[in-house]
């Protein structure tokens, strides 16, 4: 069959143009296999990475119609397949389009957050810097273990798989929100590195990590849970499930005083557990205003409060939600599980 490859293409400092390709191809060709031949037969100044083929390296992440993705990972079949469940969830009962006669379109452009050297290459320095940041690696101190192995149960060494999976492709990356509005955070990659830091039963620089992880948006606070991280990540890492791995982590040693995220998340649990939903007059003055020891943060809130009076959506009483009592019997189910020590700890 006949598809129309639209490349967008763009030397460095320079603005993107899409260029177009047709090719004959089967369903089962990667996209990759179908810019091979691009390069091969039609146009070999086309520049893209590229390296091992069988999702091992990394080196080939574009974005494929929208999202990142793998080059060597994704078919055509499965890929147009995806559009035309896109397209149809978009199309309402009333409108009949007849598409026999369109000539399928896959669009492939260079990965976001990071600068474009040329076509589909980017520049990946913030990516590699933002990993060093964390440092992923145990600790001088446990690899000074003399005239024997640093064993593991293999329960502690299960631990490490998940985030052991992450290849480095930079999809997480290229998907982050927070990346895009916050250049300080050093994104979904390096913090499920990060956790593999933290549960290393190996490494004995835990708590100073922690405290490190914790700073402002730089760590695990800039996270927004967007989601996207986990959903085009190509090896199931699941790199926001991670981060909120180690924000427990922070939660289980810190209280509402240590800082304002910290008080965010304990003030909303609390809310919650009260009422069933978050109070939102409340929970303003306890995170911000932190109770009226925060002057400073009170202060802050006066602009959007009047903001808020004159649309109306101060709400001026507080009613619990009907389910509070389950809500309150659930968290606090889960709080007590959580606060029993697990088999690897005897």
């Amino acid at each position: 069959m006949q598809v129309l490859f639209k490349v967008i293409r763009q030397e460095q400092n320079s603005p993107p143009q899409v260029q177009t390709y047709t090719l004959d191809v089967d369903p089962g060709n990667t996209i990759l296999d179908c810019l091979n031949r691009i390069k091969w037969e039609q146009d070999g100044s086309l520049a893209f990475r590229k390296n091992c083929r069988n999702t091992i390296c990394g080196s080939c992440g574009m974005r494929i119609n929208g999202r990142s993705a793998l080059a060597c990972k994704e078919n055509v079949g499965s890929e147009l397949q995806r559009l035309q469940q896109i397209a149809a969830s978009a199309t309402t009962s009333d409108t009949v389009r007849n598409t026999s006669d369109i000539i399928p379109e896959i669009t492939i452009a260079p990965m976001g957050n990071m600068p474009v050297i040329k076509d589909l290459v980017v520049d990946m320095h913030s990516f590699w810097d933002h990993l060093e940041a964390v440092e992923p690696y145990v600790s001088t101190g446990a690899r000074q273990v003399p005239e024997r192995e640093f064993l593991q149960t293999p329960q502690e060494r299960e631990k490490l798989n998940q985030t052991g999976n992450c290849i480095l492709c930079g999809a997480c990356y290229s998907e982050c929100n927070a990346r895009e509005v916050n250049p300080d955070f050093v994104g979904p990659h390096a913090l499920a590195k990060a956790y593999r830091m933290v549960t290393d039963s190996r490494d004995f620089e835990t708590e100073s990590r922690l405290e490190k992880y914790n700073q402002g948006t730089q760590g695990v606070w800039g996270c927004t849970r967007c989601f996207m991280c986990n959903t085009v990540c190509p090896m199931d890492v699941a790199p926001m499930d991670q981060i909120g791995k180690i924000k427990q982590e922070i939660l289980d040693r810190k209280d509402a005083q240590d800082s304002r995220q910290v008080r965010h998340r304990k003030v909303l649990i609390d809310l919650v557990k009260e009422g069933g939903w978050i109070d939102e007059r409340r929970f303003g003055l306890q995170v911000v205003g932190n109770s009226f020891r925060d002057i400073k943060g009170l202060i802050s809130l006066g602009p959007l409060g009047l903001r808020m009076l004159v649309r109306g959506k101060f709400p001026l009483g507080f009613e619990p939600s009907e389910g509070a009592l389950v809500v309150r019997s659930l968290i606090e189910s889960v709080q007590s599980l959580e606060s029993q020590p697990t088999s690897d700890q005897y």
